[in-house]
């Protein structure tokens, strides 16, 4: 049988890689890829597991996706310039090329090098498995085959590490859930999720052809290098790898569908039995059902169902809950860094059923404790040790810190947080100007270091060159309701008006980034492609700062991070020439 135009070989479509690295037509290679994975999302989705398997081995095999898998771990990933066992950290474009002629799937693997690194809020550490330079491109080719396969598989209230969903999606679906109606909640936690995970159980359910089982194997039982031993890992998928993420999820996939096979929802007995939700993000779940009883069961079906895969549940961070009702002295529960609750009619207002009918409470999901504080302990932190810095340095320290933490709550009841934390850096600024200069007015180091605005109030402010930088507010940024992603959309599925409204409204970039990505249309003004979810997307001077350029709207652009190296190396080059002439 004749293969279709989009299966046949495409090295003669990027022969230009073998030039030079920067000549690669990266729109080309993007289309070509994507066009196979969609074949692939459609195919899987169709139940014809034959077609499934040929694409996926025609994209194994493409010039094209090995292409870009070198790439995305030696110029997109943030962790590029982080070494492996071999102690490669970072590649010429001539040796990405190399790379990309020798990568093939052998079913061998070297080594991880094993990293620990602090979690956030504990005095605990989390172990890394760090694999060679070589191994994250293998990896990143194969989660292109793999992706597409398992995206049309994964169930519908699955969110973490998945292209186009987010933990404020889980939250969405927590707030539908329960918006209406008061439950109870089992708020669980997996255990060293990625520790344990028994090898055998994954590649049951992974299910590939005998190739890809071999390589997927032989990272698996790579071992681990600490120091100069080397350790067997007989369990588990090392954290860090490009694929551990999509090997998790695929482990853990099946869990709502089981749930939902046990108790279904309807008639029984004359009584009407409510639907069981089960939203996971990544290793962590919450099971929301008005019966108490009903939970309780639920939790054992789920400590059974997990055992062949080598899991259990967390016991210190698995309780039973009400989203209402005071369980044990606590109502609601945190769950990816808010808290989840509602509060009976008389302080707030009540919520309403769809006809106005009161419901006699109200649900909010606003920013956690532990996160607020955490937060400000980081503020504060830089502030202390900005104390013979410039207020300058000290702005720019600070504000992407407070952005990236506002956008993250901004789809939260985070206005109350957001004002009292902007009183509370106040405070901690005040003191750090009065530190400054003793011997001054308070309203002297006032005038000194916040200006007012029109309109705007007082803001912290400091001239840098011939520009005034400010610092960001909390208070400033606007609260917008998210909407949840719709539960069998895919990125995968080629619906770019969705996805692309989706990417404007609701994506993680920020404000400013949001205004660009308007102002473009979506579209990447170097390469011309359209931004997809997982692309790394930067900020970019349109005439140098070098060159006379400024920080205005005007001189701004939103670029790849690949088309942002090159277009800097190309600027940096026409600096260089003119100073030589």
């Amino acid at each position: 049988m004749s293969k279709t135009s989009s299966e046949q070989t495409d090295n003669t479509r990027i022969d230009p890689t073998k030039v030079e690295w920067r000549h690669t037509p990266w729109p080309k290679l993007e289309r070509y890829v994507f066009k196979l994975q969609k074949r692939i999302f459609k195919a899987t989705q169709e139940g014809d597991d034959k077609t499934v398997r040929r694409l996926q081995k025609t994209l194994l095999r493409s010039r094209s996706a090995k292409t870009l898998a070198v790439r995305q771990v030696s110029q997109d990933n943030r962790g590029r310039n982080t070494a492996g066992v071999d102690e490669v950290k970072s590649l010429t474009p001539q040796q990405r090329l190399d790379l990309v002629d020798n990568l093939q799937v052998r079913g061998a693997a070297m080594p991880t090098r094993r990293v620990w690194i602090p979690k956030a809020g504990t005095t605990e550490k989390r172990p890394l498995g760090i694999p060679t330079l070589k191994d994250r491109a293998l990896q990143a080719l194969v989660k292109q085959v793999l992706e597409p396969e398992w995206e049309a598989r994964f169930e519908p209230n699955s969110y973490g590490f998945r292209p186009g969903r987010s933990a404020h999606d889980a939250l969405e679906a927590i707030w539908v859930a329960i918006n209406k109606k008061a439950k109870y909640v089992l708020d669980a936690d997996i255990a060293k999720c990625f520790d344990r995970i028994n090898h055998h159980a994954l590649l049951k359910k992974l299910n590939t052809f005998p190739c890809l089982r071999r390589q997927i194997k032989g990272w698996l039982k790579a071992g681990l290098m600490e120091g100069e031993q080397v350790f067997p890992t007989s369990e588990g998928t090392p954290q860090g790898g490009v694929i551990s993420p999509l090997l998790a999820n695929i482990a853990l996939h099946g869990m709502e569908t089981m749930l939902q096979q046990r108790f279904k929802h309807g008639t029984q007995n004359h009584k009407w039995v409510s639907k069981i939700q089960l939203i996971r993000y990544a290793d962590d779940f919450v099971i929301l059902h008005e019966d108490k009883t009903r939970v309780e069961e639920e939790k054992a079906l789920i400590v059974e169902w997990l055992v062949p895969l080598g899991l259990e549940l967390k016991a210190s961070k698995t309780r039973l809950t009400h989203s209402l009702h005071s369980i044990e002295g606590e109502a609601g529960f945190d769950f990816l860094g808010f808290t989840v609750r509602q509060y009976q009619a008389g302080k707030y207002r009540t919520g309403v059923w769809r006809k106005g009918y009161p419901l006699g409470f109200k649900t909010f999901i606003v920013p956690s404790k532990t996160s607020i504080k955490r937060h400000y302990d980081q503020l504060a932190k830089v502030v202390d040790s900005h104390k013979c810095k410039t207020q300058a340095e000290l702005i720019d320290t600070l504000n992407p810190i407070i952005r990236g933490w506002c956008n993250y709550y901004a789809h939260a009841v985070s206005k109350r947080v957001f004002t009292r934390l902007g009183h509370l850096l106040y405070q901690k600024l005040r003191a750090w100007a009065r530190r400054r200069h003793p011997g001054k007015a308070n309203g002297w180091t006032t005038h000194r270091y916040w200006y007012i605005r029109a309109g705007k109030g007082w803001w912290f402010m400091a001239r840098q060159g011939q520009y005034m930088v400010r610092m960001a507010r909390h208070a400033d940024t606007p609260i917008v309701r998210h909407i949840k992603v719709q539960d069998k959309r895919s990125p995968f599925d080629g619906d770019w008006a969705y996805w692309g409204t989706r990417l404007g409204r609701y994506s993680d970039l920020g404000g400013a980034k949001v205004t660009l990505l308007k102002r473009q249309k979506g579209r990447c003004t170097h390469c011309k492609l359209l931004f997809r979810y997982g692309d790394k997307v930067e900020t970019d001077h349109i005439t140098p700062l070098m060159k006379g350029g400024g920080n205005g709207y005007d001189n701004l652009q939103l670029l790849h991070r690949h088309c942002h190296h090159t277009k800097s190396a190309t600027d940096q080059r026409i600096v260089v020439e003119s100073v030589l002439v």
